[in-house]
């Protein structure tokens, strides 16, 4: 049977017997992992293997977000600690070429971390562009303020991730980098005409359409449609995500139990798949709400399914790799930041 357009948390760090029941009964397109679920290397290997098995497929992807900086669900002292984005755009500034080459290893050095876990997805790159007074919410997790920088190191990262077997999600299509707010707890509206939104926000998302799979934003484009956000938004997904950007990979929404959006989780998820996601990302692993968000979703549609195919298919066995050797590279080029030399 064909999974569903979902993609779920869990609660803890093994599979509970409801989980496995629900798992093997619902059949969610993926698993994304959390630090609530991580306690030891082997224990993850575990649990990844336990979804696939419940799920009853070998190739189910697991997610994790895992960008460095203050977002990193795998941390030391089991995993290595990395730069913030902003670290490699301030390169980027100096040399570009080295810049360029610490994105790229610091994205092979995280792949390598996934891979030996079995996690084959990582929600990364960001191609968001932050301006002047918007929220912090992307901050420094951005690789500059302008669309030059942004879309050569997230292409760095995509090809880093690409290059270790792990899959990358393009992110927050098509744009977060003006949000006012945090949509974590709030709903973004931003006011900027569509020509502004053309020439910097959409326009670093047009240049990485090609990648295999991408992540709404919980933001309202006011100017294009003001009622819905860009998750549940019909115009944007159809009119600006697929036809101006031109992105066809998987398109996921950012996580529907999110204060941004509306109504009961079983509506976000209806609205975001109506709107034209072809699967929602549901996080938090409570056992009564992922019942809910899968129980509104249907079996992946036929685009959906062709997108999702692909996608899984575009991972590449992961290269030859000397991991010592890109580290201490890489904490070079990073010491170089820190001691203002290029």
């Amino acid at each position: 049977m064909s999974s569903k357009a979902f993609i779920t948390g869990i609660a803890g760090t093994t599979l509970t017997a409801d989980e496995r029941a629900f798992l093997r009964e619902e059949r969610p397109w993926g698993l994304i992992l959390f630090k609530r679920n991580i306690a030891a290397k082997d224990q993850v290997s575990d649990l990844v293997e336990e979804f696939r098995a419940a799920v009853g497929r070998m190739d189910a992807p697991v997610l994790i977000d895992q960008e460095g900086g203050r977002v990193q669900r795998l941390q030391p002292p089991l995993w290595p600690a990395y730069p913030a984005g902003a670290v490699f755009g301030r390169l980027f500034r100096k040399d570009s070429a080295k810049g360029l080459r610490a994105a790229s290893l610091a994205a092979r050095l995280i792949a390598a971390d996934l891979d030996e876990l079995g996690i084959d997805v990582d929600c990364l790159p960001l191609a968001d562009v932050p301006v002047p007074g918007a929220d912090n919410v992307i901050g420094d997790r951005a690789y500059g303020t302008s669309v030059e920088p942004v879309v050569a190191i997230a292409r760095a990262v995509a090809d880093g991730l690409g290059e270790g077997g792990v899959l990358p999600v393009l992110k927050h299509i098509p744009g977060h980098g003006r949000a006012p707010v945090d949509s974590h707890h709030l709903l973004p509206v931003v006011d900027t005409a569509r020509a502004e939104l053309e020439r910097t926000d959409f326009a670093a998302f047009r240049k990485l359409a090609d990648l295999p799979m991408a992540m709404t934003a919980h933001v309202i484009f006011s100017t294009l449609d003001s009622a819905r956000p860009a998750t549940t938004s019909a115009t944007m997904i159809a009119e600006v995500i697929r036809r101006y950007i031109g992105f066809d990979g998987l398109l996921m929404s950012d996580d529907v139990s999110m204060k941004a959006l509306r109504g009961s989780l079983a509506e976000r998820s209806r609205a975001a798949i109506d709107a034209g996601c072809d699967v929602v990302l549901y996080c938090q692993g409570l056992f009564a709400e992922m019942r809910e968000v899968a129980g509104s979703v249907p079996p992946l549609s036929a685009a959906a399914l062709r997108r999702a195919t692909a996608a899984v298919a575009s991972r590449r066995t992961p290269s030859a790799f000397d991991r010592g050797a890109a580290r201490n590279e890489l904490e070079r080029l990073v010491a170089m930041v820190d001691e203002g030399t290029s």
